[in-house]
């Protein structure tokens, strides 16, 4: 059975609490990815994705330059360990409805990440298409404190009618 640590990713780009959004950000465009680990030295914290970034940090009219990581990040992130088999990290991601995975030690340190592409990769593209899916079932919004951007379902206003409609 494959390991995690056969197919995650080594040598994972880490940022601290007090790191800013915009430099979060601006990792995330160099690298590609959507998520970074937030450490304390090796200690993973929490982690922080690119939807935070935009629902905790700029929805919130949080400045970038000064907002930190620690501020909008998500804690106690799902976790995995190296030495788990891959097939149960993906039941776990199934469960928790994530793509990406921090992975660690037994000493709790950050050694790398797993993500759905690297399965679909390195191990079985079938499991981690089959995780997709479970992981994509759409889940009820929660409407209740929209703002005035959200805007009508479905495409925001209607447009007017045309003559001859």
């Amino acid at each position: 059975m494959t390991q995690v640590s056969d197919v995650m990713t080594r040598g994972v780009r880490t940022l601290g609490p007090t790191d800013t959004v915009l430099k979060a950000a601006q990792a995330m465009e160099e690298l590609d990815v959507g998520v970074i680990p937030v450490c304390e030295g090796e200690q993973l914290l929490g982690v922080v994705t690119d939807r935070d970034i935009v629902v905790r940090g700029v929805a919130q009219g949080c400045p970038a330059e000064g907002t930190r990581l620690e501020d909008i990040m998500s804690r106690d992130p799902q976790c995995c360990f190296d030495d788990q088999p891959v097939e149960e990290v993906l039941e776990q991601m199934r469960d928790a409805q994530i793509r990406r995975m921090p992975v660690v030690d037994h000493d709790e340190h950050l050694v790398g990440i797993l993500s759905l592409g690297d399965v679909a990769v390195k191990a079985d593209e079938v499991k981690a298409g089959q995780a997709l899916e479970s992981i994509s079932e759409p889940a009820e919004p929660d409407r209740s404190g929209q703002s005035a951007a959200s805007g009508a379902a479905g495409g925001g206003a209607a447009r007017p009618e045309a003559p001859g409609d």
